[in-house]
């Protein structure tokens, strides 16, 4: 197959924004060991940012590889991998990765990184693929990589793939990062994780309601999270953790507010300001029309 490089599409960047647990509650536990999860995930205007280059041999080069991180166990290019095994290209591609997104942060970094990897090379390839069978591609990768494929705001339940759209009000957040670096599978292994909270229904949430399940135990196995938080609820008493940890967030109206707390919150800790997106940067962008009934789509690949 020819790769056309001198396709404008080659050359654009490619956004994969950060995401927040608006509330995050463990409603159970399925036999295979997955937690069963119930949250919002809205999209925030931080982003990593991921730049393509074609190659006809079909490699994947990741040309900006994270210290500590292997190659080939990058979930950029594991999700290039991934695609062109479901799809059956032939093509490659280079992939540089612009990193701003904290690893460890609870932001959905990595998982936004690789649902863009899938999203923009089933473009670039022309591939063909729709949005829900990349999202099948894409959930082995993480669990939050389906939202960010998916593309909008949404009531995420399951193990976090099952979307029940939300259209959000505007917000502007302050964003935390405690210094520590917290990995998720060792909160919910720990055995004091609530795992029985009480089932929503996706129509009775409205911003507020809902905490983290997950903050309680980030917080008592990683002091710094607990500090950090405390230091946070002083200016934003609702103030919460996102994903499982570390990043924190408090909700604002306006960036001037979110902005004046930062400024009271001083420079013990990095922090931003975000505006919240109505849906990912990445959500007009074509794949191919569903053609697979939802409930064969986990049978696809």
């Amino acid at each position: 197959m020819t790769v056309a490089t001198d396709a404008p599409d080659w050359h654009r960047v490619w956004p994969a924004p950060a995401k927040l647990n608006l509330f995050l509650h463990v409603v159970g536990r399925r036999p295979d060991g997955y937690h069963l999860l119930q949250t919002v995930f809205r999209f925030i205007d931080l982003h990593d940012r991921l730049r393509f280059s074609p190659r006809a041999d079909g490699q994947i080069v990741l040309t900006t590889p994270t210290p500590g991180v292997a190659p080939a166990d990058d979930l950029c290019v594991r999700a290039a991998r991934r695609l062109q095994a479901a799809s059956g290209c032939t093509q490659g591609a280079e992939i540089s990765l612009d990193k701003h997104l904290p690893m460890g942060g609870g932001l959905g970094g990595g998982s936004s990184d690789a649902a863009t990897v899938l999203l923009a090379l089933n473009h670039l390839w022309q591939t063909g693929l729709s949005r829900r069978q990349l999202e099948v591609i894409g959930l082995p990768l993480g669990a939050d990589v389906p939202i960010f494929v998916h593309g909008h705001n949404a009531f995420a339940e399951g193990v976090g793939e099952q979307f029940t759209d939300l259209d959000l009000p505007p917000a502007c957040y302050l964003v935390v990062r405690p210094p520590a670096q917290v990995p998720t599978a060792s909160i919910f292994s720990a055995p004091e994780l609530r795992r029985d909270t009480p089932l929503l229904r996706p129509g009775d949430w409205c911003p507020g309601i809902g905490g983290n399940d997950l903050e309680t135990v980030a917080c008592q196995n990683f002091p710094a999270v607990a500090a950090s938080l405390e230091r946070l609820r002083r200016i934003a008493p609702k103030a919460l953790m996102t994903g499982s940890g570390a990043c924190l967030f408090a909700a604002f109206t306006s960036r001037a507010e979110a902005e004046q707390a930062q400024a009271r919150l001083g420079t013990a800790e990095q922090s931003w300001v975000a505006d919240g997106l109505a849906r990912h940067p990445l959500a007009d962008l074509p794949t191919a029309v569903e053609t697979v009934p939802a409930s064969q789509a986990n049978s696809v690949f």
